[in-house]
């Protein structure tokens, strides 16, 4: 049975100390940062691991030191609850009650300008004291970064979204064919994937893209003639452009002009005229967010909806 009065045998400082070392690869380096000497975070570790009963590195001079299995299970628990006694403290600070400090949420690049400017200026007035920071990138590297605990949260597509994500949905985005606007289909009402199976294709290699695009051919029965791999949607925008092939996207409200300020039109895939994409915001599973995320989370499915 639970004893709920029990002191931890562990210090939120031990669990400071473990996560630098685990995040600097070294007790040197970890002492750099803390600012306290290598015997003071070894003494801290040690303690820590007498305290939980199991060993949770490897030291070696040469080689730096190495989590075990029971490390790597810590590390993810560590984060949360230092995270969460810094929330605790600031709450505490703010006698209004009024929500403030640092919220950090990562963001695929195609939803970065279309949806979170006005997350981020409707959460800003609404909260003036939370600052929001904002990482854009691929959706394997932001995963990462939120499972190491340096994202807060995740605005991303829901295709191939880790089990190990809580996720809500905000919204969806249909899926387009993007052509010139001089293509020959520019002018019809919707567009068959299989009149352009002859065309060459700009494939956005940004995971999820290239596999949703794939899918969406191969749910057409169309084998695609991929020209061009890019990385960004400003890229394929540029190539469709100048008709140098056609590209398929999510997107919502659809651009219609590309960098060079060529004109681009979107059409829907009348093979598959409902093909959307899920669009969610999610945190690592089993974590308790703070009260800021939790004031975005709830205010980001609101917006989304408006």
């Amino acid at each position: 049975m639970e004893e709920p009065h029990k002191v931890p045998g562990y210090s939120l400082r031990q669990l400071l100390y473990f996560v630098a070392v685990a995040e600097k690869g070294t007790v040197s380096a970890a002492s750099e940062r803390l600012r306290v000497s290598p015997s003071a975070v070894s003494l801290a570790i040690s303690e820590l691991e007498r305290a939980l009963k199991v060993q949770l590195c490897v030291r070696r001079k040469a080689h730096g030191v190495t989590l075990t299995v029971s490390g790597t299970q810590l590390l993810h628990h560590a984060r949360a609850l230092l995270r969460q006694a810094r929330e605790l403290e600031t709450e505490l600070a703010n006698n209004d009650g009024e929500l403030s400090g640092m919220l950090s949420v990562g963001c695929f690049p195609g939803l970065g300008a279309t949806l979170l400017p006005r997350l981020l200026h409707g959460f800003g007035e609404l909260h003036p004291r939370v600052v929001v920071d904002f990482t854009e990138g691929d959706q394997t590297t932001l995963q990462d970064r939120l499972f190491a605990g340096k994202l807060d949260l995740l605005v991303r597509y829901e295709i191939l979204l880790s089990p190990e994500i809580e996720a809500v949905e905000l919204t969806r985005m249909r899926t387009h064919v993007l052509l010139a606007a001089g293509h020959r289909l520019a002018h019809e009402p919707k567009v068959a994937l299989r009149d352009l199976a002859e065309e060459p294709m700009v494939l956005l290699q940004e995971p999820p893209s290239p596999d949703h695009s794939l899918s969406v051919c191969h749910e057409a029965g169309v084998s695609p003639l991929v020209r061009y791999r890019v990385r960004t949607g400003e890229t394929a925008r540029a190539l469709v452009g100048r008709g140098l092939g056609y590209a398929i996207m999510p997107s919502r409200p659809p651009r219609e002009r590309a960098f060079e300020g060529l004109p681009v039109v979107y059409k829907e895939i009348s093979e598959l005229p409902d093909t959307e994409v899920p669009i969610v915001i999610g945190w690592p599973r089993n974590t308790r967010l703070t009260r800021r995320a939790e004031a975005f989370v709830r205010y980001s499915q609101e917006a989304a909806r408006s």
